[in-house]
Order: structure tokens, then sequence, then C-alpha cells
């Protein structure tokens, strides 16, 4: 048994590029690393494809140096020594999977990209780590990749896969012992989470495009009603909030979106969402009926 499955709770997450873990899960996954638990990260790709926004980077943009993959990969480091996470992986290893770029674009024509990849293969890929880290839990996104993105799509399929094959004793038994994850959660951003923070940063006397957009309009917005978990991790918060930071090549917390974290705090990013997908809701609820703990029940 590895020290990884040793640990009496194990959270395994697969995401698509380095900042998405941050994004949507970084408060839980530093609130369950102090809290003893085994916490695992796989992203899919290096983000090769990824908007720079810093000037000093922008010579690593894929129609020039092509460099940022290797530069995310030092900042998602950073990230997760800020939330505290030691056992962060590429799928397969790092750059089997590239970038596939925004839905859409030729870079969705590539053959090494993440989107094109063999189902079957990056599950297999997976399925490598599901048994060597035996999770009781496992986070990945919804079936639409959260807004639509190639690679957050494809994690999904590969995670979904994954899964099953994992459990089954007569796929690959050279990958290890069987192992069935007993719940399995899709991120979530509930809309009357969006429409508050909007609302707040108005009040803060924000007038942005994007406090002119409606929470309804906005393709990562998840109805509230799909949502079965909330994790109070607001204690949390500055490690999520340094993890952000890492990620500068990507994420500007002055404006846009990502203002919510910075002006409006645990209102709006203390709080993380999640849809049970696989597994029963148990333990203690909140006032709206969502359960608390990912790990409740297992």
């Amino acid at each position: 048994m590895t020290d990884a499955a040793a640990a009496a709770r194990r959270l395994l997450l697969v995401h698509a590029h380095p900042d998405d873990e941050t994004i949507n899960n970084g408060a839980s996954m530093a609130k369950y690393v102090d809290e003893g638990a085994h916490v695992t990260l796989v992203t899919c790709t290096l983000g090769e494809e990824g908007e720079i926004l810093v000037d000093e980077h922008a010579h690593r943009a894929a129609d020039r140096d092509d460099t940022l993959g290797e530069h995310r990969a030092i900042e998602l480091a950073e990230a997760m020594a800020a939330l505290g996470v030691v056992d962060h992986r590429q799928l397969g290893h790092p750059g089997k999977y590239r970038d596939s770029g925004m839905m859409g674009t030729p870079d969705n024509d590539d053959p090494a990209c993440f989107w094109r990849a063999d189902l079957l293969a990056a599950a297999t890929d997976l399925v490598a780590v599901i048994r060597e880290v035996r999770p009781q839990v496992l986070v990945t996104y919804d079936d639409f990749g959260g807004y639509g993105h190639p690679d957050h799509i494809q994690a999904h399929r590969a995670a979904t896969y994954a899964v099953a094959l994992a459990a089954a004793p007569g796929f690959k038994p050279e990958l290890g012992e069987a192992w069935d994850v007993a719940k399995v959660y899709w991120t979530a951003f509930p809309k009357s989470v969006m429409r508050a923070g909007i609302q707040a940063l108005k009040d803060l006397g924000e007038e942005s495009e994007f406090t002119a957009m409606d929470p309804d309009d906005l393709p990562f917005g998840c109805d509230d009603a799909l949502v079965t978990t909330a994790v109070d991790a607001a204690a949390w918060l500055d490690r999520k909030m340094a993890a952000m930071a890492a990620h500068k090549t990507q994420i500007s917390l002055e404006d846009g979106f990502f203002a919510l974290s910075n002006k409006v705090g645990s209102q709006a990013f203390g709080h993380e969402y999640y849809r049970l997908v696989k597994g029963a809701p148990a333990g203690p609820r909140d006032a709206e009926g969502r359960e608390t703990d990912l790990f409740a029940g297992v």
C-alpha cells in the first residue's frame, strides 16, 4: 500500500489546466490537507494555449517560443505549495496531452491535443492513479466542462470512464487492485452566488463588462437546484488567494470575474460548491439542505 492509500481520507481532483484546481477547489483542497486528508491533483495538460496576462511572459505564447506550458508548471507548483498539496501530477507524463485551445479554434485539430486524445488511453492513465491512491472522493467537471472548453469536457469524460474502469477487476490488473470510488462530484458555481457577488461589486462602485452580465447568460453558472454540497472553507481563503496569485500569467485579481475573490472575498470564493453524481448525500446539512463535507458517509 502506498503512503497516499494509507491515509484515512483520500481526495483526487482531475482538472484540465494549471489554475483550474485553484479557481474551483483551492479552499477545499487547503481545508482537507489541514484536516489530514491526502489530496492528489491530476492536471491533464500544461495549458500551453492559455492567454498570457503578463507582458514579461508574452514571448512564451504558442505562436512564439511555445514555452508557456513549462512556465505554468512552475506556477502550479507554487500554487500547490500555497495550498499545502504535495501530490500533484500530470496525466500520463508532463506534456503527453497538449492544451486544445478554446472550442472551435484550429488548436482543436492538433493530433497531440487532449481533445483529440484516445479516450481509453487517457482514462487508462488515470486508472493507474486511482488504483494507486484509492480515493474515496473524486472531483472533476460536469459533462459540459463547466463552460464548454474542450479540455474540460475531455477531463470529465476521462475521469468518468476511469472511475468505471478502475472498479472493474478484469481491466488491466497489472495497474493494481480494482478500486471503486465511493463519491464523485462535479464542480459548481451557483447562479445565486454569482448574482450576490455581482451586486456586491456594484455596491463597491465597480462598473465593468462582468458586472453588467446576467448570471443566466454566463455558461459556467449552475442552477441552484442542482447543487448538492457546499463546503465552507472561508478560513482557508487566504491560502486560495495566494494560490490564485501564483497563477499570475492566467489570473488577474483586479478586474473581471476574479475581482470577486479580491474585492468580495469569502462571499464569492470562500465557499465552494459541488454536485454529487455518484454516492449518497450524508452528514450535516446547511440551511439550504446541502451536504457540508465531501467525505460524509465514506
